[in-house]
């Protein structure tokens, strides 16, 4: 494959929103690498994803220590395609990572401990061949581990110049404020929140964007299209190749059920009169409120990830589609 070269272009069109109260700005769109970029996946084809999400303007690749299948080889590989194609372009990128669900063998590669949080960072910048990572977050709570504890390690990783910034994932609204007090404490830059948010699952509605807001962090949302259920692959019942249909899948048949369908065909209507596909007005939905700073998109091809920049094009609402989706998700 030739050589690359960034579209010169790639600033033009893409939108950017400050991520609470920091200096930085993310993308509206930012390039999840959960699924499609392990060992079982097509090199090739993530290469061509994450060419196109940078010559669109979208400079956040989120990773995560256990990201593949295999674990680690979301970020092997994608350490692999920075070094060809993105290095001379670091400077304009924000790679992140995470740690905090198992990753190895035996009582210190899961959770929240200090061990294993700057072990697992450790394992990542190797793999992935970087001096550091932009930002490092903790993936989940840890029941047993002392969140001062968690968030010492946060801290320690910051000062050792191994993350610009750190963040938490899935953390409830009372857990976040008390992170938040003891990293101002720290004085380590507490960036951003990464909750699962969709139109099927509105919990961060319940307290946890009011808190963000209040204590100056930002959020990226993920999962926005609930594992595919927002999309029209489900508008009929279950095609044989979906991902509800496929063993072993986040996905399970049993969450495809008749109210759902109805719900999604409801929202397609609403979504084809605004020239959308649903995929499209699920993402455009979130990004209406500011609080949300970036939606992060995962894509098994570039024809995905070309329709969800579109998205971009029409986010606006008006007040009537607003209360009709309102009505569908509530069952008015």
């Amino acid at each position: 494959m030739n050589k690359y070269i960034a579209n010169e272009n790639r600033y033009e069109k893409m939108q950017y929103r400050r991520c609470g109260k920091s200096g930085i700005k993310l993308p509206l769109l930012s390039l999840g690498l959960w699924h499609n970029f392990g060992d079982k996946d097509d090199f090739e084809n993530a290469r061509d994803i994450l060419r196109t999400a940078f010559d669109n303007g979208i400079t956040h690749f989120d990773l995560a220590n256990n990201y593949g299948p295999p674990y680690g080889s979301a970020e092997k590989n994608f350490g692999e395609i920075f070094a060809q194609d993105f290095k001379p372009y670091r400077d304009e990128l924000l790679i992140s990572t995470k740690a905090g669900w198992d990753m190895w063998p035996g009582p210190y590669g899961n959770f929240g401990s200090r061990k294993y949080l700057i072990a697992s960072l450790d394992q990542s910048l190797q793999r992935m061949g970087l001096d550091y990572v932009d930002i490092f977050y903790h993936h989940r709570p840890d029941p047993e581990t002392p969140l001062e504890e968690t968030m010492a390690a946060l801290d320690q990783i910051v000062r050792q110049g191994k993350a610009l910034y750190v963040g938490i994932s899935q953390y409830s609204a009372k857990d976040t404020t008390r992170a938040s007090e003891i990293l101002r404490a720290q004085k380590t830059p507490f960036l951003i929140h990464q909750p699962r948010y969709n139109m099927m699952d509105r919990w961060v509605e319940d307290g946890l964007l009011n808190t963000l807001e209040h204590e100056g962090i930002g959020s990226i949302v993920f999962s926005p299209l609930e594992q595919g259920i927002l999309t029209d692959k489900y508008l009929n019942g279950i095609p044989k190749d979906s991902r509800a249909a496929t063993q072993g899948s986040y996905l399970d048949e049993s969450q495809i059920t008749a109210d759902v369908v109805e719900k999604v065909q409801q929202l397609n209507e609403i979504a084809q009169s605004r020239n959308q596909s649903l995929a499209q007005m699920a993402v455009a939905w979130l990004l209406k409120d500011e609080r949300v700073t970036s939606v992060l998109v995962g894509v098994s091809k570039v024809s995905q990830l070309e329709d969800n920049i579109k998205t971009l094009e029409n986010l606006d609402f008006s007040k009537n589609e607003l209360e009709k989706i309102e009505g569908i998700l509530k069952n008015k």
